[in-house]
């Protein structure tokens, strides 16, 4: 990933609340014959490795885990996004050389991918990660809810993915390359939309000018 130094984040903690918080990450391997991607949640085991481990599952009937990868996988997760106008700068006032940009936060997490059947460890992935999506319902759905022959049958059906995460990369674009009115501008204008994302990453560029 291009991370110019001024976007560069490297704090593990804000890297790690950004693979938590996606809902569904991006899956890339390279093989023989090109690309393959499958989108997917996965969720992080921090307690594994130096830089955790990933999980989660594909279809058995999913081509990518039957396909040889070459080299490490690659799992994207995104944050916060929102387009910015550069009418939203002080700055285009005196200077007319100003363009639209887009604001985001990226992972990108790099790794060899292990790709199992055994149904105890599918059972365990299955579980972990439907305990992360139900845990805030009022009443949690839980995997032991379903009868076990049926469950049994459904985990025959998925291949589990595992991933040591062997390096990661943090981008946080929030407007950091641009003087402090335009941001405070950017962070204004984002904050007046309808969009609850326009409105997440204005407050970001907000925390980031209350650093300055």
């Amino acid at each position: 990933m291009y991370i110019p130094p001024h976007f560069r984040d490297d704090d593990l903690e804000n890297i790690r609340a950004t693979i938590r918080c996606a809902r569904l990450a991006n899956l890339i391997t390279a093989t023989s014959d090109g690309p393959l991607a499958t989108p997917l949640p996965l969720f992080l085991d921090e307690s594994e490795g130096e830089h955790g481990t990933l999980y989660g599952h594909l279809a058995k009937g999913n081509p990518q885990w039957r396909t040889a990868p070459i080299g490490e996988a690659l799992a994207i997760f995104t944050g916060a996004e929102a387009y910015v106008t550069p009418s939203w700068y002080p700055s285009k006032r005196q200077a007319e050389h100003v363009v639209p940009t887009w604001n985001y936060i990226a992972v990108h997490a790099h790794g060899p991918i292990e790709f199992f059947a055994d149904p105890n460890r599918l059972l365990e992935i299955v579980t972990r990660l439907t305990n992360i999506h139900e845990t805030a319902r009022a009443t949690p759905w839980a995997v032991s809810d379903a009868p076990a022959d049926f469950i049994a049958a459904q985990l025959r059906e998925i291949v589990g993915v595992r991933i040591p995460i062997t390096m990661v990369e943090g981008k946080r674009k929030m407007s950091q390359n641009r003087p402090a009115p335009d941001r405070i501008g950017v962070a204004t204008g984002l904050a007046a939309s309808k969009l609850a994302s326009d409105q997440e990453v204005a407050a970001l560029i907000l925390v980031q000018d209350r650093g300055l």
